[in-house]
């Protein structure tokens, strides 16, 4: 940025003149300067507080009383600009400036606002924006830091606040509000003098403002003597004072209902409370009695807030008063009858105020023992209304941790329902019956809730410092959940623990599922930090060597549901087992097992009779991989009709899946990693038939899937039904009869009809044709029996829809179970697919995992579960399978079942009905190709390129299909087909993508295939078929791995073949009259580009005078329609590869003709043009100055332009009287002025290079270096020629020699890999040309 240039002296200049100097030299040197304002205003606030750093670095750096003036000017201005939301943002940049210039007084920038936005001169449209101004600009100097240190500042500052707060309409209490932040900093002499003039005596007004009563308080806690002597002893919570109070507060929660945070008001009432020891009167008289009498929304959320506010500031005798009023009760209340989006709005709230009272008394574990206590007490009929996972327990301190801990477990052994808090709601008092209202049903929600609070307390703890908590609850669970008390004994602590009401089986089952949600949470712990366990064992064999102590000491203890003698037994086998497995712990497989017997043998206090089948033959599988030999003796190795270990391992597997346990699901995914190596194709069909669509939707599973949430509490539902439905209304119950009495209708079927039609007229219901005129009614009788039969096939209608309707019910939740059980067994499969890769048997999963998603894409299941597992599959096969980087190497005498398999997934990929079906098919086709590849010797391991990827293919292609087991002639038939049924169907769901990746993976294949494209480019086929084919040749002749599959005279050959095909195919084409005639079009010159570039750089001897007379044919067509405008969106394109084209065979772009505005007529214009109107303007200073090019005039210009356009597109010829060229030029740029004729002829660039190569290490130049590198030449004695023309085979042929002759590199000898869909010719070019440099630079002496 340009400095602030000094203003001259020499001579006096007027006072507006000096203004207009400084406001010219301001525009001229500081346009960055007026930028930082705009910023200021943006609503980012990040944009914002940048802007103002930089205004004030700005100022600091160049110091300037013009740049100082228009700085405060521009930030006083923009106080009172219209948008609102840009006046705080001035207002604090001129706080900053104000902050950061202390030199600047006060008085004088309020004089400022006042005079710019004067309360005196403003008329009712400026109203509101000249009283915001004056408020922000009070603000403003509050906010700098100063204004309590200049006394004159600020009394101008009270007074004009005090004028604000008479304009309530539109700054409501902002002014006063403003007031009471000044006056809380000020110092306290300053404060004495000002109160007078700010505060009446008047104790209505005081109490009749939110703001004057906070006002009061602040003058109260500051000069309270001087307070009193202006208006006496006051005794604010009186019985005169609290209705106005509660008024107060009312107002008070309204105006703070939209920022949802606590009234300041309010605290302070609080805290004169307490200071007046007046807590008590206050609470119950003001806030429970007062507010919450007819309580609003806002006025609740008030007293919660004010509740968690006041949580630091209590003792502890003020805290149990407080959590045991009526205001608790209403906050209990208001959280089980809120809606939920009012509900998540005030529980995070709670819970900050609890976690900071908390945080804050870590040194005193009473008090936050007391309040963890206080807010659980907390119930709704015996249930607390606090969630169980309630983060700020993490905050307790091991003190009281402990004690809350204890506190829970003796409130589940005896609860003592006169310390609970508990209530009733008024849906409750009216609709619940009082046969509920029973201590029993309290006692059960209270410890429903215990047992999960327990469980919960485990997220928060550390297994290092709180091992013993957790030791704790984990065997207070065990114990409770699976063992009662016999004779109590002081080896067993839990012995000693009575019940004040019996534990029934109910709450038993509670306990059971609470303490597996405890086992997982351990277990992840453990994983995590597997080191800080006992011994580095893992908690769940703790907890079995707990229960093995306990089945020992029968004396004392007995197991809930008594084992058996052989449950017993299987038991006594297990613990056998584990010490063997211990035994051998080093092995990851001992360690899987091991977790797989720990946690069945727990369920086999949960389900004895399921558990000890499941314990025998895991031990049995268990002991039989352990001692499995694969050179076991002949005696052994004879054929037995028992099943092999593995499969009997997946059955039981499965069988564990089919429970709704994550845990379980983890330890079925780890058990199944070390075992699926020796999986067996029995096995693996145990799986498959899982997830066999077919069959499932037929026939019902062989594994039965219960949900065991369901039955468990399934009477938990049906007893608090009414308390989760509390709130609802009877309309629902009349919705809910509504939509019975539809689903009847609409279920009415012809039967049912019949029957009614047959039991009227058996009542002479209804009348006849014969008897209209002997029609009488029916007797009281009669209409009795009628409706009886009525009644009773009503009743048997409803019944029969009733139970269509279960069924219907229990069909879809079968399905949803279903669904779920298969997403649980496609662990097994990923499992199978990322640990062994190379298993043979990977090879049987394509077909399945094709047909599961084949079947989901076609039902388009709108349910989550179908979503999911459709998504799931599809992700197994794809990332997991189809790319994996190992793959099977075992195929041996498989391979022709292999190629037929490749020949039925191109089969099916091709009579898909969609494409992306379509694409999972193709793709298992490749991987299969993959593997038929890859089961080579070593020297053709994956890491090399199949047939044809060395530089003499030829003689290895025989070698290489003999040593791998690709039968290339087969598969080459079989994409053959499929590939002419792309290009000659009308709707094919094959896409071109997926044969560029055929072609790109295996270039010996696309080779075999291209004859096929060639034929379909010039052949009679439709136009979209001929512009897919042009396409794919495209992508694939840039393709380096299909260029070394070619010798160069074969590669050459077809080259000029193409050309051949495609000159013809464009010669053919007429005008473009659909979308597929124009995208031909479009294919065929991008592939004559991709042919020409290939001829440029291998230096082919291609004959080029069919194809650029042909090309020369169509540029007169292409003009035309360009300029006529008649063309479509993708005329431009079209017209950019012609000449792209062209350029390559030397034929310069002629210069388009600039046309002049001046010579345009008037009537030509548009009239949409014409009505649109001049929006705003660009000052002087903002507009960019035009380049004048000296020596040129505009009679030149027009020549040369107009000669470019007409004569510039003209085949070059090469000069040969250049010198060569000895090291770099800078690139200059032509202007007008450069002569462009000489003798009347037109100058053109040549494509051909002017200097020979100098040595055979002289790098080459490409055609754009080339033409960047030369000067412009002059032709004399020639005659220009048109391009058009095609009479002039002399420069065609002088063209065709300069491309021939260009040194062009040949290809680079490293062989990259490249995507074909991601290569680019400009890439290899960019390479090619950083090497030339790079060479050109190391000659350069």
């Amino acid at each position: 940025m340009a400095e602030m240039k000094s203003p001259t002296k020499a001579e006096p200049a007027s006072p507006a003149e000096a203004a207009q100097d400084d406001r010219r030299n301001l525009l001229e040197h500081s346009r960055e300067f007026l930028d930082f304002f705009w910023d200021i205003a943006k609503p980012d606030q990040e944009t914002r507080l940048r802007a103002t750093e930089k205004l004030l670095d700005y100022l600091r750096t160049r110091p300037s009383d013009s740049e100082m003036k228009y700085a405060l000017k521009r930030l006083i201005t923009g106080l009172g600009v219209g948008r609102e939301a840009a006046r705080p943002c001035y207002s604090l940049a001129l706080a900053q400036l104000l902050q950061s210039f202390e030199d600047i007084p006060l008085c004088d920038i309020l004089g400022q606002i006042q005079e710019k936005y004067s309360l005196q001169a403003m008329n009712k449209a400026m109203m509101r924006p000249t009283l915001f101004a004056n408020l922000f600009g009070v603000l403003a100097l509050f906010q700098s830091g100063r204004l309590a240190k200049d006394k004159e500042a600020l009394m101008k500052s009270v007074k004009l606040l005090k004028i604000l707060s008479q304009h309530h309409n539109h700054l409501q209490g902002q002014p006063i509000k403003a007031l009471v932040d000044i006056l809380s900093e000020v110092p306290e002499s300053m404060f004495q003098e000002i109160l007078p003039t700010v505060l009446k005596g008047d104790m209505k007004v005081i109490l009749g403002s939110p703001k004057y009563l906070e006002l009061f308080l602040l003058a109260k806690r500051r000069i309270p003597t001087k307070l009193e002597s202006l208006i006496g002893s006051v005794d604010l919570f009186s019985e005169d004072n609290i209705p106005s109070l509660v008024n107060v507060l009312k107002v008070a929660a309204n105006s703070a209902k939209k920022e949802h945070k606590l009234p300041n008001v309010a605290l302070d009432l609080l805290r004169l409370a307490l200071k007046e020891n007046k807590l008590e009167l206050f609470w119950k008289k003001v806030l429970e009695e007062g507010l919450l009498k007819t309580p609003s929304w806002t006025s609740s959320y008030m007293c919660f807030r004010l509740l968690g506010a006041s949580l630091p500031l209590l003792s502890e005798e003020q805290l149990q008063m407080v959590m045991r009023g009526d205001l608790i009760r209403h906050f209990g209340e208001n959280m089980v009858v809120s809606k939920p989006q009012n509900l998540f709005k005030i529980i995070p709230e709670i819970s900050t105020y609890v976690g900071t009272f908390l945080e804050g008394c870590q040194d005193d574990p009473k008090r936050q023992f007391t309040m963890i206590v206080a807010f659980t007490t907390i119930t709704n009929q015996g249930l607390p209304v606090m969630p169980t996972f309630w983060r700020v327990t993490r905050f307790l301190n091991a003190e009281a941790l402990q004690s809350y801990v204890a506190w829970l477990r003796d409130m589940f052994l005896q609860p003592d329902l006169d310390s609970l808090v508990d209530f009733s709601t008024t849906n409750q008092k009216r609709t619940q019956d009082a046969s509920l209202n029973v201590p029993e049903r309290t006692v059960f929600r209270l410890r429903k809730w215990i047992i999960h609070r327990l469980v919960s307390l485990v997220d928060h703890l550390h297994l290092e410092k709180d091992e013993a908590v957790v030791e704790q609850i984990a065997r207070f669970c065990l114990f409770h959940a699976f063992f009662k008390t016999k004779k109590a004994t002081p080896q067993i602590p839990e012995t000693k623990q009575h019940f004040s009401f019996p534990l029934d089986d109910h709450t038993r089952g509670v306990i059971v599922s609470a303490f597996f949600s405890l086992l997982q949470t351990l277990n992840v712990k453990f994983r995590q930090t597997p080191d800080l366990a006992e011994n580095g064992k893992p908690w769940t064999y703790r907890l079995v060597q707990l229960a093995d102590m306990l089945l020992n000491h029968n004396r004392n203890v007995t197991s809930a549901t008594p084992l058996t003698t052989p449950q017993r037994q299987a038991w006594d086998q297990m613990m056998s087992t584990l010490k063997e497995l211990e035994a051998r712990s080093s092995e990851t497989k001992a360690i899987a097992f091991q977790h797989l017997l720990l946690l069945v043998g727990l369920h086999i206090f949960k389900s004895p009779a399921e558990s000890c089948d499941v314990l025998g033959d895991i031990q049995t599988c268990i002991k039989k991989s352990m001692e499995q030999n694969p050179r076991r003796p002949r005696s052994r190795a004879k054929a037995s009709q028992e099943p092999v270990w593995v499969e009997v391992m997946v059955e039981i597997l499965l069988s564990l899946l089919a429970q709704p346990s994550n845990l379980m699901r983890q330890v079925v995914r780890s058990v199944f990693g070390h075992i699926c190596s020796h999986l067996t194709p029995r096995g693996l069909q145990l799986i498959l038939a899982v997830l066999n669509p077919v069959t499932n939707e037929d026939e019902d599973d062989n594994v039965v899937v219960t949900d065991e949430k369901q039955l468990k509490h399934g009477e938990d539902k049906d007893s608090d039904s009414e308390d989760n439905k509390n709130s609802e209304s009877d309309m629902d119950s009349e919705d809910g009869e509504e939509s019975e009495e539809e689903d009847r209708d609409k279920d009415v079927d012809p039967g049912f009809r019949q029957q009614l039609m047959e039991v009227l007229q058996a009542g002479n219901a209804l009348g006849g044709v014969d008897n209209e005129d002997d029609e009488e009614e029916l007797g009281d009788e009669a209409m009795m029996a009628l409706d009886q039969n009525l009644a009773s096939l009503f009743k048997e209608q409803k019944m029969r829809i009733q139970a269509r309707n279960e069924e219907k019910n229990k069909l879809q939740k079968e399905k949803k179970l279903r669904r779920d059980f298969q997403i649980r067994a496609l662990d097994l499969i990923e499992v199978l697919v990322t640990k062994q890769p190379e298993h043979p048997l990977i090879l049987e999963l394509l077909e399945p995992l094709l047909n599961m998603i084949q079947h989901s894409m076609r039902s388009r299941g709108s349910t989550k579960q179908e979503q999911d597992l459709l998504h799931k599959t599809a992700r197994i096969f794809m990332h997991h399978l189809c790319r994996a980087r190992r793959y099977c190497h075992e195929v041996g005498s498989g391979a022709e079942a292999l190629h037929a398999q490749v020949e039925r997934l191109v089969q099916q990929a091709g009579s898909q009905a969609d494409s992306s079906v379509a694409l999972y098919y193709f793709n298992a086709s490749l991987y299969l190709l993959r593997v038929l590849k890859g089961n080579t010797t070593k020297r053709h391991q994956d890491g090399q390129k199949l047939n044809g990827a060395d530089t003499q293919p030829e003689p290895k292609d025989s070698e290489d299909q003999t040593a791998n087991c690709l039968d290339l002639d087969f598969v080459t038939r079989v994409y053959s087909a499929s590939l002419e049924s792309l290009l000659t169907k009308r709707n094919s769901s094959l896409t071109v993508p997926m044969f560029l990746s055929l072609f790109s993976r295996y270039p010996v294949i696309c080779k075999n295939l291209l004859p096929i494209l060639v034929q379909h480019v010039a052949g009679p086929s439709r136009p979209r078929h001929q512009a897919q084919a042009c396409l794919m040749l495209q992508k694939t002749l840039s393709a380096r791995e299909l260029r070394v599959c070619f010798e160069d005279p074969e590669w050459e050959q077809l080259i000029t073949q193409l050309l051949g095909k495609a000159t013809q195919t464009l010669q053919t084409l007429g005008e473009a009259q659909s979308k597929g005639e124009h995208q031909r079009e479009l294919s065929i010159l991008e592939l004559l580009n991709t042919l020409f570039r290939t001829v440029n750089h291998e230096k082919l001897s291609v004959d080029l005078t069919a194809p650029l007379g042909v090309l020369q044919s169509k540029q007169q067509r292409l003009q035309q329609s360009l300029q006529q405008g008649n063309h479509s969106s993708g005329s431009n394109r079209l017209y950019d590869h012609y000449w792209q084209a062209m350029r390559m065979l030397g034929v310069q772009r002629p210069k388009s003709e600039k046309k002049n505005a001046k010579d345009i007529p008037s009537d030509t214009q548009s009239p949409v043009s014409t009505k649109r109107k001049k929006k705003g303007f660009l000052p002087e200073t903002k507009k960019r100055k035009k380049l004048k090019s000296e020596g040129t005039t505009p009679e030149k210009n027009a020549a040369s332009q107009q000669d470019a356009v007409t004569e510039g597109a003209m085949p070059a010829t090469t000069g040969t009287d250049q010198p060569p060229s000895t090291g770099k030029k800078k690139r200059k740029r032509v202007k007008a002025s450069t002569p462009s004729q000489v003798n009347g002829m037109t100058v053109a660039k040549s494509l051909a290079p002017s200097n020979p190569t100098l040595s055979p290490s002289t790098p080459a130049k490409t055609p754009k270096l080339q033409k960047k590198k030369e000067k412009l030449s002059q032709v004399n004695g020639s005659t220009p020629v048109s391009p058009i023309e095609p009479e002039s085979k002399k420069h065609h042929q002088k063209a065709l020699e300069a491309i021939r002759k260009s040194p062009l590199s040949a290809l680079p000898k490293k062989r990259a890999r490249l995507s074909l869909l991601s290569r680019s010719p400009s890439l290899l070019q960019s390479g090619l040309k950083r090497r030339r440099v790079a060479s050109r630079r190391a000659q350069t002496p």
